[in-house]
């Protein structure tokens, strides 16, 4: 679809070629000769194949460098045949010294780098001009082609992807918040983004794969990604330090924090106020990145920029009053999710068995619906909540397995159930007595 790979992002294709000599690549013929002596060091031996998988340089440039190695008796060929890509390279003695030393200032070793400079450039070309966007209807569809129900709520998430507007996405728990709010990821354009940068001969690491989400279209320089949107989620273990960029001394790297990795994306604070510190001063900390779209981070006392351009999305189940106002324009949209239908919840249900690969009987669906009926109607009157549709439906796999069943029945949805801690608490006390047991204290008064 071109709204995922148009014009712009074309020409970036056409620029990020692999460099294949050390004049047409940006980084030094130092700092590359040093990451293939701590490679080879780190393996042993090992074919150019594997040097160029790990590193992502091309042959013709690691032929060359290995070339010099082994003059400078570094290194030596010690297998292979007629193509450069079966021959095996084997460190020497010579070699392990000089790694080690280099190890002892930087223990990286990985993909090369992109340099800083490039970095900058390209992620700005990108993010220049990025809002307002215009998203087609289709794009919208696919993004929430999973999410059932909630169509208010969808509609204004369109709306503020289109603006890049900071949004307070609240409901009560199992409503789907951070399941709705990860669509985003596919409203917004894709990006291209470096897996490492380098500054000063120190690597930084951008590509979170717990993060990132790769698009099926790849640049051809390995050392760049072409990614969806980010999608990023923090926690209560959120803390003011891991919203900071901080240095791995294991891996030689700088982990740059969530403000960083939701570049282009989005950014979720989730359960604010379930955190150790004040919600607000953690939000403290967004103020100066929401507002200069870039952020300061510091690398062996030298002050880097970084940009920062993410559409923060606040959310929590304590009063909003925790949360101060000045805080809540940067993000004045409101998204509110209400307690799922029975009907919505069924069907979220049905497709978690579907994506499970589970055939199941229709009376086994009537089962799970009755407990969520009023009881008025012969039910059970329980909160329907997504989070229990997703739960009991693994639950329900796991006892199907555990009786070796071929499908899923009334029987199993029934045992599924009363393995379930909240269905069992809610079936064990009245609706009142639940509701001050899991007193929910969020309030829009």
């Amino acid at each position: 679809m071109s709204y995922y790979h148009d014009e712009k992002m074309q020409k970036l294709f056409q620029l990020l070629v692999q460099p294949k000599t050390l004049d047409t690549i940006d980084l030094t013929e130092s700092m590359i000769k040093n990451l293939i002596i701590k490679t080879l060091a780190a393996h042993g031996s090992m074919k150019s194949s594997q040097l160029n998988e790990i590193t992502g340089l091309h042959f013709d440039i690691l032929e060359e460098v290995l070339g010099k190695l082994e003059k400078e008796d570094l290194c030596s060929q010690t297998a292979g045949g007629f193509l450069f890509a079966t021959v095996e390279y084997t460190i020497k003695k010579k070699g392990v010294d000089k790694a080690a030393k280099l190890a002892q200032e930087n223990p990286y070793v990985g993909m090369a780098p992109v340099v800083y400079d490039e970095y900058f450039e390209i992620m700005e070309i990108q993010l220049k001009g990025r809002y307002p966007l215009y998203i087609p209807e289709e794009v919208a569809e696919n993004a929430f082609k999973d999410v059932v129900g909630v169509e208010l709520a969808k509609e204004i998430l369109v709306e503020a992807a289109i603006g890049g507007k900071g949004f307070f996405i609240y409901g009560p728990p199992g409503t789907g918040k951070t399941f709705l709010t990860s669509k985003m990821s596919e409203l917004l354009p894709p990006l291209i983004m470096p897996k490492f940068v380098e500054f000063n001969e120190n690597i930084i690491q951008l590509f979170d794969p717990d993060f990132h989400k790769l698009r099926p279209e790849q640049p051809e320089d390995p050392r760049w990604v072409k990614i969806y949107a980010p999608f990023v989620f923090t926690a209560s273990e959120l803390s003011t330090d891991k919203l900071e960029t901080n240095f791995n001394p294991n891996r030689g790297v700088y982990d740059t924090s969530p403000i960083i990795k939701a570049n282009g994306g989005v950014l979720l604070l989730d359960d604010l106020g379930r955190q150790r510190e004040d919600p607000n001063a953690l939000l403290n900390r967004l103020i100066v990145p929401l507002e200069n779209k870039r952020d300061m981070i510091y690398i062996k006392g030298s002050p880097v920029v970084f940009h920062s351009y993410f559409i923060p999305a606040l959310s929590t189940n304590l009063d909003i009053s925790i949360i101060d106002e000045a805080h809540l324009r940067r993000a004045p949209i409101h998204v509110s999710l209400d307690q799922p239908t029975i009907e919505e919840i069924v069907e979220v249900f049905k497709r978690n068995l579907d994506e499970l690969g589970e055939e199941y009987d229709e009376a086994g669906i009537e089962r799970f619906r009755m407990v969520y009926t009023p009881s008025s109607e012969g039910g059970e009157r329980l909160k329907p909540t997504f989070a229990h549709a997703r739960d009991i439906a693994q639950i329900a796999q796991a006892v199907k397995v555990m009786k070796g069943e071929d499908r899923i029945t009334e029987d199993i949805i029934e045992k599924a159930l009363e393995r379930h801690i909240l269905v069992v608490l809610q079936r064990k006390y009245t609706p009142e007595i639940f509701e001050r047991i899991f007193a929910n204290k969020a309030s829009f008064k």
